[in-house]
């Protein structure tokens, strides 16, 4: 780690000071990290809603949560479920970052996801056309409107700087995070809750992702379904939960005594102007992004330690990114895992899990395995961690790669306790 408070281009450093996590893979980050280690996959039949005439019955759900015990029972019932999960995964992250002491004019929220408050807008929809227009609930837009897990966490914790929701699809949570480290480069922050939201696991989503052929559908061995960059994927799991990040300013950490847990180096967004579900072929777009990042974070592809990738467990995105990996890195590239085979895809949230798994990974020295990776696809030319963690140290790139062409990449590096 560097010892001045400034990286390389004079710009504040942003100290990672709290994390927050509701997954699939476990409600707390220390519960997350042990099921990443095990490789362990969460996916398993639907338990919210009877899903037996659907296409896919199967998802990675966040299980054992009561939303209540964080916004009492009545309010939780007027917050959609990507409010609930995102809400305490910020609050958590809140309480792991201590006494901030910080001007609440000076403290912002960016938040990501990619469709916001969809339960809600299925539910309202089903009470419209069974009893009519005068049944929807008066609580249907602030529920299913996209910025309701951001304005929810600034209201609740009176947190007054710039507020905002990143839709980018599946690069949202990453955006957000990235977004959030220029508004305290810039100067319009000290703190930034950053981080995504996602709840998609819905009757109408797993029926339109299954229509468009994204989705796995080994239903009869669901846990083994989300198999990143094996030759045997056949689409991705769909997952939910949330991760935020509690980014401020070095020299203020330091200076309040935090617990510092990494730092975010580097930033890189783009966009693919290709398809509005595919990547470029050659994946151009994401070489691009990821050079970016590393150029921001004043960094060499070979400081790298190994990638977080997308990793979808798609064919076309996995050798795609796969392709964009050796491109980035002068077919040099470091080692690559996917953590998506354990938590399925969370979509919106997906980037900032990652995040979150990355910063700990590095911190660690180790590099969860690619859950259900028995061999690596011949046209995949990356060294893909599978079977068990294995040690590797330095910073570690993460990408997110979002429908309608959204790239974008961080550059982390954990602290070592």
């Amino acid at each position: 780690m560097r010892s001045t408070p400034t990286d390389h281009r004079g710009r504040p450093r942003i100290a990672v000071t709290g994390m927050g996590v509701k997954t699939p893979a476990g409600n707390d980050v220390a519960a997350f990290w042990a099921t990443l280690l095990e490789g362990r996959p969460t996916a398993a039949p639907i338990t919210r809603f009877d899903a037996s005439d659907l296409p896919v019955a199967f998802a990675c759900e966040v299980l054992d949560f009561d939303a209540g015990e964080y916004l009492g029972h009545k309010e939780a019932r007027r917050a959609d479920r990507v409010s609930q999960l995102g809400f305490a995964a910020a609050t958590d992250a809140l309480a792991d970052a201590g006494d901030l002491g910080a001007d609440p004019g000076r403290c912002a929220v960016v938040a990501g996801t990619g469709v916001g408050g969809l339960w809600t807008q299925e539910e309202e929809e089903k009470v419209l056309f069974a009893k009519g227009a005068s049944r929807v609930s008066p609580f249907l837009v602030p529920m299913m409107m996209s910025n309701a897990t951001p304005a929810l966490i600034a209201m609740r914790h009176g947190w007054k700087g710039p507020n905002f929701c990143v839709t980018t699809a599946c690069a949202a949570g990453t955006h957000a995070i990235g977004e959030a480290t220029r508004l305290i480069h810039e100067g319009s922050a000290d703190v930034v809750m950053a981080g995504g939201a996602e709840a998609a696991i819905t009757p109408i989503a797993l029926a339109s992702f299954a229509r468009m052929g994204a989705l796995s559908t080994r239903s009869d061995d669901p846990a083994r379904a989300s198999r990143p960059f094996d030759p045997d994927r056949d689409g991705f799991v769909m997952g939910e939960g949330a991760a935020f990040l509690v980014l401020e300013r070095w020299d203020r950490a330091e200076a309040r005594g935090a617990r510092i847990y990494g730092e975010i180096l580097g930033y890189g967004r783009n966009s693919d102007a290709h398809h509005i579900t595919a990547p470029t072929p050659d994946g151009s777009g994401a070489v691009a992004c990821m050079e970016l990042a590393l150029e921001d974070a004043g960094l060499a592809p070979g400081d790298i330690g190994h990638v977080n990738s997308h990793g979808t467990s798609t064919p076309l995105n996995d050798a795609a990114e796969a392709e964009a990996i050796v491109k980035a890195f002068a077919g040099s590239p470091p080692p690559v895992t996917s953590t998506k085979g354990v938590t399925g895809h969370c979509i919106g949230a997906a980037g900032a899990v990652e995040a979150v798994a990355a910063i700990v990974a590095s911190a660690a020295g180790l590099v969860p395995p690619t859950a259900n990776h028995d061999c690596t696809d011949p046209v995949v030319a990356v060294d893909v961690v599978a079977g068990s963690a294995r040690e590797i140290g330095g910073p570690v790139l993460s990408n997110s790669f979002g429908f309608g062409g959204h790239n974008a990449t961080l550059v982390v590096s954990g602290l070592p306790e």
